[in-house]
C-alpha cells in the first residue's frame, strides 16, 4: 500500500546539522579538546550513536564510552533502573571517570530525551548534579554567551515548568530575558515555541525541566538529551578555559545569585485505598490550606484546577492563565515554596519543595525544615 517506509540517513544528517547549530562556541571546543575528558553512557540505550557523533563532529576528542552499558540491552542487565535521575545508574561510569581522571560524565536515558550529569567536586569526587543545577548552569550559560557575542534578542524567553528551580527566574531577569511558566510535562514547552512561531510575540532561548529535560533550538517539540549533552560538554570546556571545573562553576552560579535548593519527595499508596487516600490529601491541602510551615508564613496559594490564586496578606485574587490540572502550589514569606499534584501515571502524589539560603548549608537546612513540617501536615491527614 506504500504506506511503510524507510527513513534514511538524510534525516540523521539534518538532524545533526540543527543539533550543531545550537553550539555557541566552537572555537572554545577547538582549544579544550585535547585536554577535556568526557565519559559518557548511553545505558544501553539509544543515545550511543547520536550523542557520540554529534560530540566527535563538533570537536571533542576524549569521549570515553562506557563498554558495559555501551550496546542496547532490553534488560537493563547492567542498572536496576536505566534513568540517569537515578544516582546508581552513573556506578559504572565513575568507576571509568576516575580510571581515565574525566573532568565530566554524562548519561542518556534509553530514549535518549533525558541526560545526567556528573562532575568532580573540590575534594576531587564524582557529584550527580541535579536536573535544576545542569538547567541553571546551561540557562547562564547559553544567555551570558549570547549577551557577549550580542547574539541576545529583546524578546528573549526563557520557559521552565512550575516545579522547577526558581533560580531560573532570577537568572532570566539578571539578563532582561522573559521567563515564563508552564504546566508540568515537556508538551507545555513545545506549545510554547509554537505559540512564538505563530505569534511572533517571543524568541525561545532555552527551555528545561527538573526531572532532567532540556532543549535548546525550536527543531524539536521535546527534551532532546543529544542537544543537551553536546552543550553540557561545551560547557566543561568554557570552564576549563577559565581553569575551574563545572562544579566550581555551578558555585560561583550560587554566589553570584543566591544558594537554591529543591527537593522532591513521593508518597506511594497503592489500591483503591491509596486513590481515596491521594484525594483526601489533595481535598484537604486546597479547602485548609496551611497558614504557616516550620514556623515561616504562607503568604501566597495558587490553585491550577481552579485556575485561580490567592495573596493572603492581603486577600487578593488573581487569576491563573493555564490549563487546569490538578496542582496546588504554596509560597512562603522567604520565598520558599511547595507544591503538591497526584502523579498521573503511577498511585503516587509528589511534593516539590524550593528554597534559596545565605549559603550552601542554610538552604540545604531550609529545604529539610520545610520537606519535614510538610510531610509531618500530610502524615496527619
Amino acid at each position: 500500500a506504500g504506506l511503510f517506509n524507510l527513513i534514511g540517513s538524510e534525516v540523521d544528517d539534518a538532524y545533526i546539522a540543527k543539533v550543531k547549530a545550537q553550539c555557541i562556541n566552537p572555537e572554545l571546543i577547538e582549544s579544550a579538546a585535547e585536554d577535556l575528558k568526557i565519559v559518557f553512557t548511553p545505558i544501553h540505550g539509544t543515545g550511543n550513536k547520536p550523542v557520540r557523533r554529534v560530540l566527535q563532529e563538533v570537536g571533542f576528542k576524549n569521549v570515553f564510552v562506557v563498554p558495559e552499558q555501551e550496546m542496547p540491552d532490553p534488560d537493563f542487565t547492567t542498572v536496576g533502573y536505566p534513568n540517569p535521575e537515578d544516582p546508581k545508574a552513573f556506578a559504572l561510569a565513575i568507576d571509568l571517570a576516575k580510571e581515565k581522571n574525566a573532568d565530566v560524565i554524562i548519561g542518556t536515558d534509553p530514549d535518549a530525551d533525558r541526560v545526567g550529569v556528573v562532575v568532580k567536586n573540590a575534594q576531587g569526587e564524582y557529584v550527580v548534579l541535579s536536573g535544576n543545577m545542569t538547567g541553571v548552569l546551561l540557562t547562564d550559560y547559553i544567555l551570558s554567551q549570547k549577551k557577549q557575542k550580542g547574539t541576545l534578542p529583546e524578546n528573549g524567553a526563557v520557559i521552565k515548568t512550575i516545579v522547577t528551580t526558581e533560580m531560573t527566574r532570577t537568572i532570566a531577569t539578571h539578563y532582561d530575558m522573559e521567563l515564563i511558566e508552564v504546566l508540568t510535562g515537556f508538551k507545555y514547552i513545545g506549545e510554547k515555541i509554537k505559540e512564538f512561531e505563530q505569534s511572533g510575540s517571543n524568541t525561545y532561548l532555552f527551555g528545561f525541566e527538573e526531572s532532567y529535560g532540556y532543549l535548546a533550538g525550536t527543531y524539536a517539540r521535546d527534551k532532546d538529551a543529544i542537544v543537551a549533552s553536546m552543550l553540557v560538554c561545551e560547557l566543561a570546556a568554557y570552564y576549563k578555559s577559565k581553569g575551574i571545573s563545572l562544579y566550581e562553576g555551578l558555585q560561583a552560579l550560587y554566589e553570584k545569585y543566591g544558594y537554591y535548593k529543591e527537593t522532591l519527595q513521593s508518597l506511594t499508596l497503592k489500591g483503591i485505598e491509596g486513590i481515596e487516600k491521594i484525594k483526601l490529601i489533595i481535598k484537604t491541602l486546597r479547602e485548609n490550606p496551611p497558614t504557616e510551615l516550620a514556623g515561616i508564613k504562607v503568604v501566597e496559594s495558587r490553585d491550577y484546577q481552579a485556575q485561580k490564586g490567592q495573596n493572603l496578606t492581603t486577600g487578593e485574587n488573581f487569576t491563573i492563565n493555564l490549563p487546569k490540572s490538578d496542582v496546588l502550589y504554596f509560597v512562603m514569606e522567604d520565598k520558599s515554596w511547595f507544591c503538591v499534584r497526584p502523579s498521573g501515571t503511577e498511585p503516587k502524589v509528589k511534593f516539590y519543595f524550593g528554597v534559596k539560603g545565605n549559603s550552601q548549608e542554610d538552604a540545604n537546612h531550609k529545604v529539610a525544615a520545610l520537606s519535614e513540617a510538610v510531610m509531618n501536615k500530610v502524615s496527619q491527614i
